[in-house]
Order: structure tokens, then C-alpha cells, then sequence
């Protein structure tokens, strides 16, 4: 038997939602071992209530579940809960990852995959390094047309709240901290989701188109800029306020 994972998790709590019970047992029994707490739910609704009744610090969604798919799950969860969901897909069409993304998720995996790798994945979010703090202009308390506080995590566009998932604050918030500066997408995934996480690039376009929707929904101008092949930068306006 392989030793465990060494981790920083703290006995962090993971939901796995899983219908086939042989996947479910396995990636549980993996999980315990390298040192987190687990609860199992076999559908959707049973998800839900759970996440409820004892919220995890991560859920490990099935996307095909049976009854209410993983999608509806993600999406009713991110009403009430900022935990790291990462959705797992049996499917290798791109569509399914995009609309778990979409919804809220903040990674995926594809089966098969190892229950070590997930381990290693669920470590690396939980070490993921937090936007940093910036200084605190002088006009702080001046009414700019973008806010992002970085101590009470919250953005306010015109004096609007703007409801971001954790990850598409930390893109907005390492982005604007560096206004009209070119950042890669590898450069991203550093520091949004940590040096140590190994998943695709992709996942940056996703969450950066996510984040200009919302954005767009209350501005005309577009703050975040794609520079074709190497990244994004901040294109911020006369008024924007990071503290």
C-alpha cells in the first residue's frame, strides 16, 4: 500500500456525490486515508440537503447523476455555499466541463482518473494562496466606479455588488492588482489556484468569460482585456478602487 498523501487540509470535510457505488466507496476510502473527513450523498437532492445540514469545505460532484444532474446540483449549492466544488464527467466533449464551469464549479476531472490525483487536486485548492492585499488609496472612501475590497472579498461596480464565486474574485482581484500588465494564463493558475494544481489552462477562459458577463451586466466598459496567445490584462478606468 502507497503511503499517504502528506496534507495541509486540516481534517478539511469533502461531500462526494457519486451514484455508481464502487467509484463512490473508492474515491471515499482514498480520501479518508490521506486525511480528510468525508460524508457521501448517491443523488442530487440527497447532495443538497446534506451540504445543508453539514456544510463541506469541498464537494466531488458526479456531473450524471441521476434524478437532478451534477449541473443543477452545482447551481443550487452556489446559492448558499462557496465550498470548491470540482465536478467529475465521464464525457470527453468539452461542452459538459464548460457548462460545470459555468455554473460555478471550479474544476473538473474526467474519468477514469486516480483518487490520488483528486487527492492532490483538493490538497492544492486548499493551499491555494489568497488574493493579496494592495496598498489602500487615499481616496479609498471615494465613490469609484469599480471597488474591489480585498479584505471583505466583495466588488461593488457604480455601488453594486457584484456576486463572484471565490475563484472569479481571486482572477479579478490578481488582475486589478496589476492594472494594464499582460498575465498568462499559466501565470494565473499560479496564483489563483496554486503553483502545485496540474489541471488544464483551459479553465482560466472559462472563468475569465464568467466574470466579463458579470462584469458586463452593470458596465459598458470592458475591464478585462484578452491579449491573443499570452493572456489577460486590466484595463481599468479613471475610478477604480482596490483595498
Amino acid at each position: 500500500m502507497s503511503a499517504p498523501l502528506v496534507t495541509t487540509n486540516s481534517r478539511a470535510r469533502v461531500l462526494v456525490v457519486e451514484d455508481a457505488e464502487e467509484l463512490r466507496a473508492i474515491i471515499s476510502r482514498s480520501l479518508v486515508a490521506d486525511g480528510f473527513d468525508v460524508d457521501m450523498a448517491v443523488d442530487g437532492p440527497a447532495a443538497v440537503t446534506t451540504m445543508r445540514a453539514a456544510p463541506a469545505d469541498i464537494v466531488v460532484l458526479d456531473i450524471g447523476l441521476p434524478g437532478m444532474s451534477g449541473v443543477e446540483v452545482c447551481r443550487q449549492i452556489r446559492t448558499f455555499s462557496d465550498a470548491y466544488i470540482v465536478m467529475l464527467t465521464a464525457q470527453t466533449d468539452e461542452t459538459d466541463k464548460i457548462v460545470g464551469l459555468s455554473v460555478g464549479a471550479d474544476d473538473y476531472m474526467t474519468k477514469p482518473f486516480s483518487p490520488r490525483e483528486l487527492s492532490a487536486r483538493l490538497n492544492a485548492m486548499l493551499r491555494r494562496p489568497r488574493a493579496g492585499q494592495a496598498p489602500v488609496p487615499s481616496a479609498a472612501d471615494a465613490p469609484g466606479d469599480l471597488v474591489v475590497d480585498e479584505d471583505a472579498r466583495e466588488v461593488l461596480v457604480r455601488g453594486t455588488t457584484l456576486e463572484l464565486t471565490r475563484i472569479e474574485f481571486d482572477l479579478l482581484a490578481t488582475l486589478a492588482r496589476r492594472p494594464r500588465k499582460v498575465l498568462s494564463r499559466r501565470r494565473l493558475v499560479d496564483e489563483v489556484w496554486g503553483a502545485e494544481w496540474f489541471g488544464e489552462d483551459h479553465v482560466v477562459e472559462v472563468h475569465v468569460s464568467n466574470l466579463r458577463r458579470k462584469l458586463d451586466a452593470l458596465t459598458s466598459h470592458r475591464y478585462i482585456a484578452t491579449v491573443r496567445g499570452v493572456g489577460y490584462r486590466f484595463e481599468p478606468t479613471s475610478e477604480v478602487l482596490t483595498h
